[in-house]
C-alpha cells in the first residue's frame, strides 16, 4: 500500500489546528456563554486553555512516538488495546463529523445576513458546501493545507481589526455583573467552551503526513493554542465591554453584531463573510481529523478493509473521507445538530483525559519502541492535572453528556465484537498492569504462580534454540546502552560460571508482525563482532543470540528461566519502580524472575580500579561484600566499604560498626578499607563520595513514595545523583 504524502509544513500545520478552533467556539458560543457567567466569560476561556494544555502536551509527545495517521485512536489503541481504540475511534469520529456538521448549519445565521433565503434553505446551501470539501480533501491534503492557510489568514485579520478598534471603546459599567451566576456559573462555563479549543489537537491525526513531525507537530500545538487563547480571551472581553449582556446572550452570530456596531453596516457584511468562510473552514478541517480516525481503524483489522483504500493519484483516503462526509449529510438534513455536537463534544473531554493517562501508561512501562523525540514537561503533574480538571468537567456537564458517552461506548462495543474481536493485539497496560488497573477488563490466572502473558513458543520463535543452559549470566541488550561491551564485562564480573548468554532484543508493537523484523541487520551484525572481541581480549565465554518480540519482559524472563543463570544483568536508567497500576518491564522482573538481579547504570567509565560498596540498613552484608569482592578480583580493583551514619551517632556505636565491618572485610582478597561517614545528607554524602570512585555498588531501595507507588516514576536517588557508574544488586533469598 502506498505511503500517505508528507506534505504538511509548520506553517499548514499550524493553520489547520487554529482552523479547527477558529469556528463556533468564536463566531457562535461567546454569547451564549456570557449568558451562563456575566462579562467573566473572558476568564473562562482561559481557564479552559489551561485545562486543555496538559493533552496539547500529552498528544505532542504521544504523536511524535507514532507519527502516524489516526491520532487520539492510534495512542488509546496502543496503550489499552484494541477494544478501548475503537470505543475511542468511532467516538471521536462521531463527535468530530457532529461539530463539523453543526459549524456548516451555523453559518446559516451569518449567510442570512447577506442574502434573503428561508431558513428551510440553509441546510442545502450547506451540502453544497459539503460537496466543496468533500474535493478538498479527496484532491490532497496540500490543497487543502493551502486553502486552511488563506482562510486563517484573513479570519485572524478580522479579528486582530476587532480587537484594535473594540478595546479602547470598553465600557466599565457593561462588565458589571462579573460572576452572573457565581463560581458554579464559571465553571459550567469553563465546560462549555472547553469544546472551543478541542481543534488544537486534531492534526496529531495527521501526523503521518506532516514534516518533521517531532518538530513541527508539538511546535504547532503550542503555537496556535497560545495564538486562539489570546484571541478567545480578549475577543471574548470586547463582546461583553461593548455590548449589553441582554442582547449579547441570544446573539448567536457576534462578531457580525461588534463589527456593525463599531464600523458600520459594510463592516458588518464584511465581518459576515468571514464567519461564513471561517465556519466551512473549521467543518473542512473536521472533516480532514475525522476521516483518518475510521481509516486507522480499517488498518488495524478493526472495520472493514475497503475503508483504508487511498487513491491511487491523490495518496489520500477516498473512503473514508467519503464516509465521513456522507454521515454529516445525513445530520445536517435529519438531525438536530447543535444539541447532539455539545453532547458528542463530552466524549472529546473523555479521550483527553485517556490521552493523558496514555503518556502515564507508555513512560512508566517503559516499551523500548516507545522513544518520542518531545517529552512533555513537568511529567507526571501536567497528565495529572489534566486527568483531573478533565473529570470535573465532565461533572460539571451534568447527565446529558455523560449519556452520550454510555451511548458511544456502547456502539464501541459492538463494532468491535463484530470486526475486531479476534484482534491478537494487546495494549501496553495488559502487558505490564497490575491487578487493581486490570481487574475490571482482563483475566489474570490465580497468584500462585507465575503466569506468562502471551504463547511462549512466539516469543522465542526468532531465537536458534542453542542458548547456554549452563551460562551463569544472561544479559538483555535493548539497543539503549551506553556500552554493550561494558554491560558485558560487568556480568563477566559477577558470574561463577564459565559461560555467558548475551541476547539483544528487540521489542516491536503488536501491530508489526514478527516475522517481518527477522533478518541480519548491521547493527547486530557490528554487536556481535564487538562481542566476539570482548570475549577474546578477556578470555571469557559468551554466546551471542539476538530476537525480536512483542513481550520485552516475558522475553528476558524466558532466557533466565531457559539457561538457569544465577544473575540476569542490564542497563539501566536509575528508574525501576514498581506501581501499583503500571510497572516497567525491570519492575515486572524484579517481582517475577527467580534470579539474581543486576541494574548496570554506565556513566562512561571504562577503566575500574576503585569499588565503592554501600551497604544500607537491612541489607544481607555478606552476600554483598562476596560480590563486591568477585567483581574487585575480576578488575584488580580496590574495595571500599562505605556507611553514611547520622551526625548524632555515639562514638561506641560507631566503634562497633567499625569492628563489625572490618571483621566483615576479613576474607576479601583484594585491598579494602571501611569508610565510616557521619552525615544526615545520605544521598549527598555518597554523591560527593562517589566522584573519587570508578563504581559505586548498592542494594534496592527498600521505600518508595506515594506518586512511584502509584505510577512507578520514583526514581532511585542515590543512582541519580552518583558521579560513578552505579551496580544496583537485587538478590533473592535461594
Amino acid at each position: 500500500m502506498k505511503k500517505l504524502e508528507r506534505s504538511l509544513s509548520l506553517t499548514s500545520v499550524v493553520a489547520i489546528s487554529i482552523g479547527g478552533m477558529l469556528g463556533s467556539g468564536i463566531f457562535v458560543l461567546p454569547g451564549i456563554a456570557a449568558a451562563k457567567t456575566g462579562s467573566s466569560v473572558w476568564l473562562a476561556y482561559l481557564l479552559a486553555a489551561i485545562c486543555i494544555l496538559p493533552a496539547a502536551l500529552s498528544k505532542s509527545e504521544l504523536a511524535t512516538a507514532m507519527p502516524s495517521s489516526g491520532g487520539t485512536y492510534v495512542y488509546i489503541e496502543r496503550a489499552f488495546g484494541p477494544l478501548f481504540g475503537t470505543i475511542a475511534g468511532i467516538g471521536l469520529w462521531l463527535s468530530l463529523l457532529l461539530k463539523s456538521a453543526f459549524a456548516l448549519v451555523g453559518f446559516g445565521a451569518y449567510l442570512t445576513i447577506l442574502i434573503n433565503i428561508e431558513a428551510g434553505l440553509t441546510k442545502y446551501v450547506a451540502l453544497i458546501f459539503l460537496v466543496l470539501i468533500l474535493f478538498l480533501n479527496i484532491l490532497g491534503v496540500k490543497k487543502v493545507g493551502k486553502v486552511q492557510i488563506v482562510i486563517v489568514s484573513i479570519s485572524l485579520l478580522s479579528l486582530a481589526l476587532i480587537l484594535i478598534f473594540g478595546l479602547p471603546r470598553t465600557s466599565s459599567e457593561l462588565l458589571d455583573p462579573f460572576l452572573l451566576n457565581g463560581n458554579m456559573g464559571l465553571f459550567t462555563t469553563v465546560a462549555f467552551v472547553y469544546i472551543s479549543y478541542a481543534g488544537v489537537t486534531k492534526v496529531a491525526a495527521i501526523a503521518g503526513e506532516i514534516k518533521n513531525p517531532s518538530v513541527n507537530l508539538p511546535r504547532a500545538m503550542i503555537l496556535s493554542l497560545f495564538i486562539m487563547t489570546t484571541i478567545y480571551v480578549v475577543v471574548a472581553f470586547v463582546l461583553v465591554g461593548n455590548l449589553p449582556l441582554e442582547e449579547l446572550k441570544t446573539d448567536i452570530k457576534p462578531i457580525y453584531t461588534i463589527a456593525n456596531l463599531l464600523g458600520g453596516s459594510v463592516i458588518g457584511y464584511i465581518a459576515a463573510i468571514v464567519g461564513i468562510i471561517t465556519l466551512i473552514s473549521m467543518a473542512n478541517s473536521g472533516v480532514l481529523a475525522a476521516s483518518r480516525f475510521p481509516f486507522a481503524m480499517a488498518r488495524d483489522k478493526l472495520l472493514p478493509d475497503f475503508m483504508s483504500r487511498i487513491h491511487s493519484k491523490y495518496l489520500t483516503p477516498v473512503v473514508t473521507i467519503a464516509m465521513t462526509c456522507f454521515v454529516m449529510a445525513l445530520v445536517i438534513l435529519f438531525l438536530d445538530v447543535e444539541k447532539i455536537a455539545k453532547l458528542a463534544s463530552a466524549f472529546m473531554v473523555m479521550m483527553f483525559i485517556l490521552v493523558n493517562a496514555c503518556v502515564i501508561v507508555l513512560r512508566e512501562t517503559s516499551a523500548q519502541w516507545y522513544a518520542p523525540p518531545y517529552k512533555s514537561p513537568l511529567y507526571p503533574f501536567v497528565q495529572l492535572f489534566g486527568i483531573g480538571s478533565g473529570i470535573t468537567l465532565l461533572i460539571v456537564l451534568g447527565l446529558g453528556p455523560l449519556t452520550a458517552i454510555v451511548v458511544i461506548l456502547a456502539i464501541g462495543f459492538l463494532i468491535y465484537f463484530y470486526f475486531g474481536k479476534n484482534a491478537t493485539r494487546t495494549g501496553i497496560l495488559r502487558k505490564y498492569g497490575h491487578r487493581p488497573a486490570l481487574y475490571l477488563f482482563y483475566k489474570r490466572k490465580g497468584k500462585g504462580q507465575i503466569t506468562y502473558r502471551n504463547n511462549q513458543s512466539e516469543v522465542l520463535q526468532n531465537l536458534d534454540g542453542k542458548l547456554a543452559s549452563d551460562a551463569g549470566v544472561v544479559v538483555p541488550l535493548l539497543g539503549n546502552e551506553t556500552s554493550p561491551e561494558m554491560l558485558v564485562e560487568i556480568a563477566a564480573a559477577l558470574n561463577k560460571r564459565d559461560k555467558i548468554q548475551a541476547v539483544n532484543i528487540t521489542e516491536v508493537p503488536n501491530q508489526t508482525f514478527l516475522d517481518a523484523m527477522v533478518g541480519e541487520s548491521p547493527t547486530i551484525a557490528s554487536l556481535e563482532r564487538r562481542i566476539s572481541q570482548l570475549a577474546k581480549s578477556k578470555n571469557i565465554i559468551i554466546d551471542f543470540e539476538a530476537a525480536v518480540t512483542h513481550e520485552i519482559s516475558d522475553t528476558i524472563h524466558e532466557l533466565s528461566n531457559q539457561t538457569h543463570c544465577d544473575w540476569l544483568v542490564m542497563g539501566w536508567n536509575g528508574r525501576a519502580h514498581n506501581g501499583i497500576l503500571v510497572s516497567n518491564p525491570i519492575g515486572w522482573l524484579l517481582t517475577n524472575i527467580n534470579s539474581d538481579f543486576a541494574l548496570f547504570k554506565d556513566v562512561g567509565v571504562r577503566h575500574i580500579s576503585k569499588v565503592l560498596l554501600a551497604l544500607r540498613p537491612g541489607r544481607k552484608d555478606k552476600n554483598f561484600i562476596a560480590v563486591a569482592d568477585r567483581i574487585c578480583t575480576f578488575y584488580n580493583a580496590s574495595l571500599t566499604l562505605l556507611h553514611v551514619v547520622s551526625e548524632n551517632m555515639n562514638e561506641e556505636d560507631e566503634y562497633a560498626m567499625r569492628d563489625n565491618s572490618l571483621k566483615l572485610l576479613q576474607k576479601v582478597h583484594t585491598d579494602s578499607s571501611v569508610m565510616i561517614k557521619r552525615d544526615n545528607d545520605s544521598i549527598g554524602a555518597i554523591s560527593n563520595i562517589s566522584a573519587g570512585y570508578d563504581l559505586l555498588i548498592l542494594g534496592t531501595p527498600q521505600k518508595d513514595n506515594w506518586l512511584s507507588v502509584l505510577f512507578g516514576t520514583g526514581k532511585d536517588k542515590y543512582t541519580e545523583k552518583s558521579a560513578c557508574s552505579v551496580l544496583r544488586l537485587t538478590m533473592k533469598d535461594h
